[in-house]
């Protein structure tokens, strides 16, 4: 006789109903309480708090500085003399005899004085530095054969000076400055990104775009060999401090790494996934074959197939290019194979019976069913191997990601690096653009969507 819930008890149904009740409860305060236990493990495992120890605030703070402004170098030369005025202290963007910047007034033989922002000041004097703080005094660095020695208007050290006996370097709010045995250099923060168009020994530097709106529609030439917007566009185009050429061309590797890897592994990854398709494959064993070759090239990640091909191949973005397809091919395959046991065996019934062969059967009766998942699938990828073509050209040496990688590992030209993520965004938002419309236009806006 089965039990009902006219037989059963009231007490034992309270009982059960209870038990249960308890059981959701403890459930509903047992999972925060183990994910509150994994966070604290995880907290004392990174080490946050050494972490917090460890970070360097005004390294920080110097980094951001650079992404949006560049530095003038100021720099006295303490063991010949002789000063030098260069933007981000590059050869290429030093400037020339008779030339210097507008905030540097000699005001002497081998001394100068540096009008900084925040109402700060440093002047050169040969050997000596004296650095002016509006609400704290004049700090004084002299170097004196192998000392240097370090007065500040109360004795003490403050945080924002780092002194040694090899080195002083002052931090301040308008400006920095930086004391060794060989050197005296100051550095002169501007807004912007300086020479970005032109260098400082481009007839145009310095123009307005009014001015240069002009000079291109002048008959007078500036340049004897070629005209003014032709001079105009070939500064721009070889300015060796930003290489605008190059990172051109680095744009269009990276782009180029990422559709030779896609549509490569698109075409291989099609007719492997017939083979790997059950309704397609009646044979389990080459079913089983082609799977797990598919798990095999796709269970490896991209990065680690770009390394053990560039040691096979060497640098470069072709190596990129076969790392992206060798990952996707695995994906597509998994993928296609999946849109291929899906299909609708109607349509492939009404195309035999007009007489069709095989091959006629797949290309009028399966292929117009699966194109519109397959070509999705492949121009996502193709989106985001944009992204994927950038870190694996900073390992291969190629494309974009190389110049990021060569910016970061430098540390001197943080906005270089801002430029290169700032193009490594804009070539992403314009592929997803890209890779939209087309598949707008082949698919359908219903079917994209």
């Amino acid at each position: 006789m089965t039990a009902t819930a006219d037989t059963i008890p009231a007490a034992d149904m309270k009982q059960t109903a209870t038990a249960l009740i308890a059981r959701k409860r403890l459930i509903a305060f047992a999972a925060p309480a183990v994910i509150l236990a994994y966070f604290v493990y995880l907290f004392f495992a990174f080490d946050i708090l050494g972490l917090v120890d460890r970070a360097r605030m005004d390294n920080a703070r110097i980094l951001v500085a650079d992404s949006y402004s560049y530095k003038t170098h100021i720099t006295h030369d303490n063991r010949n003399g002789g000063l030098n005025f260069a933007i981000e202290g590059e050869a290429k963007g030093t400037y020339p005899e008779g030339m210097r910047p507008e905030f540097v007034e000699p005001i002497g033989e081998d001394a100068v004085r540096v009008t900084l922002k925040k109402g700060e000041m440093a002047e050169i004097d040969g050997p000596t530095l004296r650095y002016s703080l509006p609400d704290y005094g004049t700090v004084t660095v002299t170097v004196e054969g192998r000392d240097i020695i370090l007065d500040t208007p109360d004795g003490q050290v403050p945080d924002w000076i780092s002194a040694s006996s090899a080195r002083v370097d002052i931090t301040g709010e308008g400006g920095r400055a930086v004391v060794t045995r060989a050197r005296t250099e100051v550095f002169h923060y501007s807004f912007g990104w300086e020479l970005f168009w032109f260098t400082l020994d481009s007839p145009f530097y310095g123009k307005s775009f009014g001015e240069l709106a002009g000079l291109a529609l002048s008959g007078d030439r500036v340049m004897p060999d070629k005209s003014n917007l032709a001079a105009i566009v070939s500064d721009v185009w070889n300015n060796q401090m930003w290489r605008h050429k190059d990172v051109l061309w680095a744009i269009f590797e990276t782009i180029l790494m990422a559709f030779l890897g896609t549509m490569g592994a698109a075409m291989i990854a099609l007719p492997l996934a017939f083979l790997a398709a059950q309704n397609f494959t009646r044979f389990m064993s080459v079913r089983f074959a082609v799977r797990r070759f598919f798990d095999f090239v796709r269970g490896v990640d991209g990065l680690i197939w770009t390394i053990i091909l560039s040691r096979a191949f060497g640098p470069g973005p072709l190596t990129g290019a076969l790392a992206i397809l060798i990952t996707d091919t695995g994906s597509f395959g998994k993928m296609f194979s999946e849109a291929l046991e899906n299909v609708d065996d109607k349509q492939i019934e009404g195309v035999s019976c007009t007489g069709a062969k095989p091959m006629q059967r797949y290309r009028f009766g399966v292929i117009p069913q699966v194109t519109p998942v397959f070509l999705s699938q492949i121009l996502y990828y193709l989106e985001s191997n944009t992204r994927s073509a950038t870190v694996i050209g900073a390992i291969t040496g190629g494309g974009i990601g190389l110049l990021l990688t060569q910016a970061i590992i430098t540390q001197k030209d943080w906005e270089e690096v801002t430029y290169y993520i700032m193009l490594v965004i804009l070539m992403v938002i314009a592929m997803d653009w890209f890779s939209g419309w087309l598949r707008g236009k082949l698919i359908g806006r219903g079917q994209a969507h």
